[in-house]
């Protein structure tokens, strides 16, 4: 590797690192909330940051992901405190010790250094839905009514295809027949209700799509779903760290109905109102409590996930390439060893992106740290395999002639072979930037931010100016980086080789 782009690397990591740094690192003294990826409960989790923050600085994660997910956060103690709900709590956390009440609950979180509090005030259960002209002309208003309908286009939200109280355990309850059943974005599945593509999902009772489509909740006549009251799981710690703020979060309970959350929902999905706003409101106009609450402005969103992205890129990528290159040498001069290498990071390539994010969760927590990682395991292989393939391309009669000067191999590498294999390296690492740039979009779902935080919001809010919103900075941005990668190349190989422009 040359000295150059040695340094060249070297500087973006170290800028990288400070810019993750910078994004990443929260107030020590911060109560951390955190909130699935779903509007309710980033809504949820907004008021509880709200009254958190009148007592000690707070911070909200939002959308981190599933159930799975934010509960393990939790429990790790990267986030304080989340909205949960019952049936969630008795069906899929803890499923397997089976509670039977909320004492056992109560007893069984308290293993894990937990609390819960009580209820919020309303539920917030499972139901399934249909347009309500279809309903009526297949005379459908029970889910048991399913049973006469195999044919049904099916499409539930992922996490119900999978959770111990979704979809399998319908099926068996009900013994239901549909076979075009598949997973998707639960709220892309209401625009495709809305289209006419899909017959049947799941729904969140609380949903202000269910009136906005005009949608038929189905009687649950086997009483297969559970109940779900929305409450506050925390980390029992805060009652000695934080009295007060936990009291302040501790407000909510009782405070919201149904119709109240409802109502909140839908000036988030359908006006467009920001969660922050949102909360504000609500607490002053029902619990008298003033917090600071302001839209956010589209160039202020812009700045902020510009560095987040860019942290996420030039952190792996500059790591990629001070470890790849090494590692295409190593490949280069041992033949066996580069089996070995080839293989292990092509075996890294191949793993899909989400499951390789979960899988560095338990070893670097949420956040920026499992995408830095994910990233950098991606952009390995095109690195090393180009500069494997630059270097054993050069021709023998130049290797020999190297040789027959007494170099050393260090001296040929640095003189010789290193500049005749540079347009194929640098061809390498531009190729795992652009990559670099479109797969940092994911880490979006972890909490790591950047240019997939619009994406996924705009997709939970059905709203196409906040997908473009992330989409065309991350393509421009990929295109500037292939442009940048370009002229280094021009500015870093030997004036002997470079490529000459055309008339």
């Amino acid at each position: 590797m040359s000295l150059r782009l040695r340094l060249a690397a070297g500087l973006m990591l170290a800028v990288g690192l400070l810019l993750v740094a910078g994004e990443s690192r929260p107030d020590p003294r911060a109560i951390m909330v955190g909130s699935k990826n779903f509007t309710e409960g980033v809504v949820l989790g907004e008021l509880v940051r709200a009254l958190a923050s009148t007592e000690t600085p707070a911070e909200h994660r939002q959308a981190l992901g599933g159930t799975r997910l934010v509960f393990n956060a939790l429990v790790s103690g990267e986030i304080d405190v989340y909205a949960e709900y019952t049936g969630t709590l008795t069906h899929e956390i803890l499923a397997q010790q089976q509670p039977e009440s909320r004492e056992e609950i109560r007893e069984i979180l308290a293993e894990s250094g937990l609390r819960m509090s009580e209820s919020l005030g309303f539920r917030d259960n499972f139901a399934l839905g249909m347009r309500k002209d279809l309903a009526e002309r297949l005379g459908i208003r029970r889910v048991s009514d399913l049973r006469a309908h195999p044919d049904l286009v099916v499409r539930f939200g992922t996490e119900f295809m999978e959770r111990g109280d979704g979809w399998p355990g319908l099926k068996r309850h009900y013994s239901l027949p549909q076979q075009d059943v598949l997973g998707v974005e639960h709220d892309l599945a209401y625009r495709g209700m809305a289209a006419g593509g899909v017959d049947l999902t799941d729904l969140y009772t609380t949903d202000a799509e269910i009136t906005y489509y005009d949608l038929l909740t189905l009687e649950d006549d086997l009483d297969y779903f559970p109940s779900y009251e929305a409450l506050l799981l925390y980390r029992a710690e805060l009652a000695e760290t934080q009295p007060a703020a936990l009291q302040a979060m501790l407000r909510l309970e009782g405070q919201i109905d149904e119709a109240e959350m409802i109502a909140m929902n839908a000036r988030v999905k359908l006006e467009g109102v920001q969660e922050n706003v949102v909360a504000a409101d609500f607490l002053r106009k029902e619990l008298g409590v003033d917090v600071d609450a302001r839209e956010t402005l589209r160039s202020e969103r812009f700045f902020r996930y510009t560095g987040q992205h860019l942290a996420l890129v030039a952190s792996s990528l500059s790591a990629a390439i001070l470890v790849a290159v090494p590692l295409g040498i190593a490949a280069a001069r041992r033949p066996r060893l580069a089996q070995v290498i080839l293989g292990v990071v092509g075996v890294a390539q191949t793993i899909p992106a989400l499951a390789l994010l979960v899988f560095m969760i338990p070893l670097f927590g949420i956040g920026a740290g499992p995408a830095v990682v994910a990233l950098f395991l991606y952009s390995l292989l095109p690195i090393v395999r180009n500069t494997h393939t630059g270097l054993t391309g050069i021709p023998l009669p130049l290797r020999e002639s190297a040789e027959a000067l007494g170099l050393s191999s260090g001296a040929r590498l640095r003189l010789i072979e290193a500049p005749l294999a540079a347009p194929s390296i640098l061809a390498g690492i531009k190729t795992a930037a652009v990559i670099n740039v479109g797969a940092a979009t994911l880490g979006a779902l972890i909490g790591a931010g950047g240019y997939g935080q619009p994406i996924l919001t705009g997709i939970r809010l059905d709203d196409m100016g906040l997908i473009l919103e992330g989409a065309v900075p991350a393509a421009l941005l990929a295109i500037g980086v292939q442009g940048l990668f370009e002229w280094a190349e021009r500015a870093v190989m030997p004036a002997g080789i470079r490529p000459q422009a055309r008339d």
